[in-house]
């Protein structure tokens, strides 16, 4: 069943594609949503919603030093007649403006709850209240006098303002962030006196460089304090290129207690971290035992933040604690930067810092000019009328005979004393009280200073150097605003190096000495014993590693998989039984046997696959973060890792399983963190059995029967080049070929 679609005269359906139709509609969002929603323009830096609360308030006469009006009231005006989107939303736009802890220079005076930096939300519009702070009346400042343009709102009945004078440098001063479709927008706050002056010394050099501003902007200032631990570079290379990133962190100090007892105290925290959330999420951390250097949090925050963090150990250092919790917690974040704003032809651009400022004051000039000329177009006016008046007390008796007597008074005054329209009809309006001497002499005088007012601003208007000095005027008559009372809240330092495990303070040191059985049984026992004595194993087992380690030491194992597992020596089962399987704390698969078991002490070790292949590696690059180990040396097929030791002199020994040794220098064989590594030795068949390193001037050694060591000194038959076949050992060479 079809229908007629039925059309009206002059109607017409155009036929497209459904692709077309959407991505055209699609584009049409898009642009919407980069030019009217979420980037700031750079002249102004606010958002369409910002703007309009602000010439809402001030439409409503809520200027600093007026009363305060129902927030209800504010955004009802902004919802009906600039605004057509919901109450929430600009309410929400509306409290951020008033939080001290979100705008580094608040544009809203808010008056009840609008918030806190724990994360609770505002009290509802009907319960609070707001006017304008000083930095809104800069923005605003000149908006009646031509000084920008205006559109129509969305409904037609009025104008809105495209932008904002801007008599502060918003953009960079409070900041922004947004995202648009396909971009997005992140500009952190910066100090405003910094920023005059930088704008100063622009105006003098357009084209300074960014090294030169850095000189005046340090950096981001946020509301909530922190310490900026960027480095310069980083810092040079974000504001050079627009794009970037700043690491904050939180402010701290140390407050020492009798009896040599610490605690730390937080201060300040890091921009857009809720406190409330901070402190939950460190809880968490230390209920998971995965802060095992902190005792206890409190939040003892009244007015001023105040969170206070118990060390479990007093021998501990304050700044490992730091450090730590640096990397664990929102303690430290990085906050983006991304100077993505519209431009002044409303096309979406990323700025360097020299851009945007630049921006700034070309927007600035041009409100000088519209403002100038502006007040000359009021002058001008002013002057004819008081030309008028002037004639009147020249001729004041013939002038009031023919208000008296004649029909039509403003004809025959515009044409016995060649007066205009404006004039006449201004004559016509004085009231008789005006007639005075007196008021004779302040026309004139009035009449002198527009004069001269009017000479300045056409000199103004004429010389581009006079501009920018008003300009810079007007730039130190901001400062001065803030200079006396706003400090730099953000400190400027550089994160201390400390290569530093606080759990090494943690655990007592303790020497023991550690027993891995042939099937993997591993435990530790107390003290250093004699590595030569009979250990009880279970029945079946055998003895497998024997090592002397401390309770602070890592304990690397190296399986036939290639990978090295790590494990706490502090963790390891104690007492005289059997221990535990070391599947139990790592992920060591079934089949997958352990081929040496050592310190991790900073050594290097040469690890080596049954395909003779091999490598030397750093014990602490080896060093696994999970239980499932780190891969070290690459496997080929069903090739398996079969030999690890220290690297301990200057050359190699290798033996096959067809018992040919070779011998060559240790300097052949790379260092590496990852990789198959080089041939070591060639064979034929049966592969690689054990490796070793040695000093050339001892000689090789290596276990014979009966408990006895041997050593080689000329070993000139088995030394060549790495990856040759070898030769068959001295006599008496262990079956099969081990070195140890």
């Amino acid at each position: 069943m079809t229908e007629d679609i039925k059309t009206n005269p002059g109607e017409q359906i155009v036929g497209t594609t459904f692709s077309s139709a959407l991505s055209e509609r699609y584009l049409a969002y898009a642009l919407s949503t980069i030019t009217s929603r979420s980037l700031p323009d750079v002249r102004d830096g606010l958002k369409p919603v910002h703007r309009r609360l602000l010439y809402a308030m001030r439409q409503l006469k809520l200027d600093p030093g007026q009363g305060f009006k129902k927030s209800a009231r504010v955004v009802g005006d902004v919802m009906g007649k600039f605004h057509p989107h919901g109450d929430a939303a600009i309410y929400d736009a509306m409290v951020r403006l008033a939080q001290e802890f979100a705008m580094r220079y608040q544009l809203v005076d808010g008056q009840g709850n609008f918030g806190n930096i724990d994360g609770d939300n505002a009290a509802a519009m009907r319960y609070t209240e707001a006017r304008m702070t000083e930095v809104a009346r800069l923005l605003l400042d000149g908006i009646d006098e031509d000084a920008v343009d205006f559109r129509p709102t969305y409904d037609g009945e009025s104008e809105e303002p495209t932008l904002l004078p801007a008599g502060f440098p918003n953009l960079l001063a409070n900041g922004a962030q947004g995202i648009a479709v396909g971009m997005a927008t992140s500009i952190p706050p910066h100090n405003v006196c910094e920023l005059a002056d930088a704008s100063l010394h622009l105006i003098k050099h357009p084209n300074a460089s960014i090294d030169t501003l850095l000189q005046f902007v340090r950096g981001p200032d946020f509301p909530t304090g922190g310490v900026l631990v960027e480095s310069q570079e980083s810092i040079r290379d974000a504001y050079a290129t627009g794009r970037g990133g700043f690491r904050v962190r939180a402010k701290w100090n140390v407050e020492r207690e009798k009896g040599g007892a610490w605690h730390i105290v937080v201060t300040e925290i890091p921009y857009q971290v809720q406190k409330s959330r901070l402190i939950e999420r460190l809880a968490e951390m230390l209920q998971a035992k995965k802060l095992p250097f902190l005792g206890d949090i409190r939040d003892e925050s009244a007015e001023d933040l105040r969170i206070v963090l118990e060390p479990k150990s007093r021998r501990i250092e304050p700044e490992v604690v730091m450090e730590s919790l640096f990397k664990l917690s929102d303690l430290e974040t990085r906050v983006p930067l991304n100077l993505n704003v519209l431009d002044a032809n409303g096309r979406p651009s990323v700025m360097d810092l020299r851009g945007a400022l630049n921006a700034w004051l070309a927007h600035r000039r041009v409100v000088l000019q519209r403002r100038s000329s502006f007040r000359l177009g009021k002058i001008a006016n002013r002057l004819e009328v008081l030309e008028g008046y002037l004639i009147v007390f020249l001729n004041l008796d013939e002038v009031i005979a023919i208000i008296r007597e004649a029909e039509k008074p403003r004809d025959e005054l515009m044409q016995r004393f060649d007066l205009t329209e404006t004039q006449a009809n201004a004559i016509l309006d004085m009231r008789l009280r005006s007639l005075r001497r007196l008021e004779e002499m302040a026309l004139r005088t009035e009449r002198d200073n527009l004069i001269a007012e009017q000479e300045e601003l056409q000199s103004l208007l004429a010389d581009e150097q006079l501009q920018w000095k008003s300009i810079s005027n007007q730039i130190k008559e901001m400062k001065s605003i803030f200079e006396k009372t706003d400090k730099r809240k953000t400190e400027c330092g550089e994160a201390p190096v400390i290569d530093f495990d606080p759990n090494d303070i943690l655990v007592e040191r303790e020497a023991i000495t550690i027993i891995c059985s042939e099937k993997g049984w591993i435990r530790a026992m107390k003290g250093h014993l004699d590595l030569d004595s009979e250990f009880k194993y279970k029945e079946g087992d055998g003895p497998g590693f024997i090592l002397h380690a401390e309770t602070t030491d890592k304990i690397l194992l190296f399986a036939e998989n290639g990978r090295f597992y790590t494990v706490g020596a502090d963790k390891l089962p104690r007492g005289r039984g059997f221990g535990e399987p070391v599947s139990l704390m790592i992920d060591l698969p079934a089949d997958v046997d352990i081929v040496r078991l050592l310190r991790a002490n900073g050594k290097k070790i040469l690890v080596a696959a049954s395909t003779g292949h091999g490598l030397v590696v750093d014990t602490e690059s080896a060093l696994a973060q999970t239980r499932s180990g780190k891969q070290v040396l690459n496997l080929p097929g069903d090739a398996r890792a079969v030999a690890c030791c220290v690297v301990a002199g200057d050359m190699v020994a290798t033996v096959g399983v067809n018992r040919k040794m070779l011998v060559f220098a240790l300097d052949e064989v790379p260092e590496m963190s990852r990789g198959r590594g080089v041939i070591l030795q060639r064979f034929k068949d049966g592969g690689l059995a054990d490796v070793t390193v040695f000093e050339s001037a001892r000689g090789l050694s290596w276990r014979a029967g009966g408990g006895r060591t041997r050593t080689e000194t000329d070993l000139a038959t088995w030394t060549g080049k790495r990856g040759g076949a070898g030769k068959l050992p001295p006599t008496g060479f262990p079956r099969p070929a081990k070195f140890n």
